[in-house]
Parts: structure tokens; C-alpha cells; sequence
């Protein structure tokens, strides 16, 4: 299958700027990037053919190549090819392809590629409420932004970057010793290739400011403590045009001072009284949704508990909605008043004696265990 023209890819002229090739190569980067096209096939062979496009039209030799020559410039045996036939390398080019992958050169040599952006983290606090229910948050995120002024370029308006003439555009020199060639990151550009002699008043040469972003998050309805929600391409611009990098948003649901989340179920306490307890009857209960009532059957111990199907949470990643746990703990009467003490006093006798056992049975299980013990230590 033929190749598109790598001009008709970008969407620009044959005589089109370094810069103007840059801003086409970003737009089209950032539409087909297969971050925000998963599952798409499609966009994912644009993006290479973008790619490729891009780094050939921005190497200066490359683009004299095919400027002359097309994509046979590029072909087994052609004027870019890396066989022994191509007249183009030498053993020293084998070795220095090797060592410059340990050493931080990486393929085959070329123009150096601009890093991508820093990826950001931020971290959001949400209520219990807002993490169940889902929400919108604004946020303010200090980044480094692509300078207006000079797109990028880091250079004045009207001017361009040069290609360094230490290492030629390639970001990489070469040190011999004999039969071995090492590469090593370029002295006089750092890498980048390129050298601005007149640098962006506003950023300095930089191609990138200190900015501060003010961002409308989406919190999707179910997220809890440890999920992080991506925002694709809103972290640190890149170095020379290069894609942004994205931006972590970590969630932490604050603790409520009513339900304890656990997964898609809910934890409460709820408290009854010790004759609601003995005799049964109703309390309410909270919900996320309002208050419900529940049935107390009679002779209820402390510590049991109670479960709501359907009052807890729908977790983000789907499946169905959780219950709603409720703890009964049952409150021991404070601040009596005499009358008080003395019918808890006459309501005490008459649990005692033989009738103590059938009133009290977690107590006669307890101390008859107790008794057995300490018999076992003396025998």
C-alpha cells in the first residue's frame, strides 16, 4: 500500500515554516493520540502516520531527501537507508547506534526529539456525598503552558531556531576510541538540536511559562479514596511544540462522622434505648437518601446488626448498588432520677435468683465459661 504525501498528511504546503509544520503536527497529535482514541484502530495508524510525517519533515537532511526523492529516499537501499549497500554508515554507526541506546542516544541517529510534557498530579478531597452522588469541581493547577508569543518555538517572532552546528541537529555527538563509538547528549544544545540566538522576550527562549490553570473537573458518580481521574493533555507542555503532558487528579474522601464506606457498603451505628431494646419498636435510620425506618424486634442485644439492600453505594466501575449495614448499640440510661433508680432497682430483683439465667443467658454462658477455666487451672 502507498504512503500519503507527508505534506498532505500535516495538512500543510510544501513551503511550509518549521513552525507552521510544528502547530499542524501538535493539532493532528493531539486529535489522534490513542489516549484519547482508545479502542480506535483507526486513529492510532493516523497518529503513527503523523509521526512519522512529522519527525522526517523537521529533519533538515531527511526533508532535502524527500523533498528530492519521495519515499523511495526512505526504502531498502535508498538515500535513507541503514544497510551496508547505502554507502549512508560506517562500523562506527553500528556501535554508536548500540551504545547510544545505554548511553541515552536511542535508535537510529536523527534530529533530536523534543520531550513531551511532565505528567501533573493534584490531590481533590470530596465528601462522602459528592463521591456517591458524583460532582463538578473547578481547581486551579500552577503548569508550565506554551508561551503565546513565540507558539512554542521559543524564539522571537520572526526568527527561528538554528540547528546546532555542534552536533547538526541530532541532539547527539560522538566520542571514538578506536574501533568503539559512543554516543553522548550534545554539549552546546543539551539535545535539543537546536540553538535560539534570539530568544522570546516573553519566555526567554523557554517555549514554555509559569502559568496557573483553572480546570472544570467531572468527578464521576461512585469514586472513592485512591481512584485518580486523567485529564488528557492538561499537565506540563512540552519542550518545542511537543505534546502536553496529563494531569492525575487522586481522589480522598474525607471520613463522615455518620457512615464508614467500605467498597459499595455503607456502616452506621445506630443507637436504642434499653426498653426499645427489651421490647421491640421502630427507630429511624439514615440514609444517603433520607431517613427509614426500621423494626427492632424484641429482646435485641447490642452489636447486632441489620442490612438495607439497596441503601448503600453504585461503585464507579459499575455493577449493582450495596447495602446499607446498621449497627444497633444500646445506650445505657444516664442522669436517673431517684424514681428511676428505684423501679431499675425492683425491676433488678426480679430478675434475680433462678429467673437470672432465663433474663440474662449471654451472662450464665459467660461465667459458667470463666468457672470452667480457672477449675482447669487448679486440677
Amino acid at each position: 500500500m502507498s504512503k500519503r504525501d507527508f505534506y498532505e498528511v500535516l495538512g500543510v504546503e510544501r513551503d511550509a515554516s518549521e513552525r507552521d509544520i510544528k502547530k499542524a503536527y501538535k493539532r493532528l497529535a493531539m486529535k489522534f493520540h490513542p489516549d484519547r482514541n482508545q479502542g480506535d484502530d483507526g486513529a492510532a495508524e493516523k497518529f503513527k502516520e503523523v509521526k512519522e510525517a512529522y519527525e522526517i519533515l523537521t529533519d533538515t537532511q531527511k526533508k532535502a531527501a524527500y523533498d528530492q526523492y519521495g519515499h523511495a529516499a526512505f526504502e531498502q537501499g535508498g538515500m535513507g537507508g541503514g544497510g551496508f549497500g547505502g554507502g549512508s554508515g560506517d562500523f562506527g554507526d553500528i556501535f554508536g547506534d548500540v551504545f547510544g541506546d545505554i548511553f541515552g542516544g536511542g535508535g537510529r541517529r536523527g534530529q533530536a526529539r523534543a520531550q513531551r510534557g511532565a505528567d501533573l498530579r493534584y490531590n481533590m478531597e470530596l465528601t462522602l456525598e459528592e463521591a456517591v452522588r458524583g460532582c463538578s469541581k473547578e481547581i486551579e493547577v500552577p503548569t508550565l503552558v506554551e508561551c503565546e508569543t513565540c507558539d512554542g518555538s521559543g524564539a522571537k517572532k520572526g526568527s527561528s531556531a538554528q540547528t546546532c552546528g555542534t552536533c547538526h541537529g541530532h541532539g547527539q555527538v560522538q566520542m571514538r576510541q578506536g574501533f568503539f563509538a559512543v554516543q553522548q547528549t550534545c554539549p552546546t544544545c543539551h539535545g535539543k538540536g537546536q540553538i535560539i540566538k534570539d530568544p522570546c522576550n516573553s519566555c526567554h527562549g523557554q517555549g514554555r511559562k509559569q502559568k496557573t490553570k483553572t480546570l472544570q473537573v467531572k468527578i464521576p458518580a461512585g469514586v472513592d479514596t485512591g481512584d485518580r481521574i486523567r485529564l488528557s493533555g492538561e499537565g506540563e507542555a512540552g519542550e518545542q511544540g511537543a505534546p502536553a503532558g496529563d494531569l492525575y487528579v487522586q481522589v480522598h474522601v474525607k471520613e463522615h462522622h455518620i457512615f464508614e464506606r467500605d467498597g459499595s457498603n455503607l456502616y452506621c451505628e445506630v443507637p436504642v434505648s434499653f426498653s426499645q431494646a427489651a421490647l421491640g419498636g421502630e427507630v429511624e435510620v439514615p440514609t444517603l437518601d433520607g431517613r427509614v425506618s426500621l423494626k427492632v424486634p424484641e429482646e435485641t442485644q447490642t452489636g447486632r446488626m441489620f442490612r438495607m439492600r439497596g441503601k448503600g453505594v453504585k461503585g464507579v466501575r459499575g455493577g449493582g448498588v450495596g447495602d446499607l449495614i446498621v449497627k444497633l448499640v444500646i445506650e445505657t440510661p444516664v442522669k436517673l432520677s431517684s424514681r428511676q433508680k428505684e423501679l431499675l432497682r425492683e425491676f433488678e430483683e426480679t430478675c434475680g435468683g433462678d429467673a437470672a439465667n432465663k433474663h440474662n443467658p449471654k451472662s450464665e454462658g459467660f461465667f459458667n465459661g470463666v468457672k470452667k477455666f480457672f477449675d482447669d487451672l487448679t486440677s
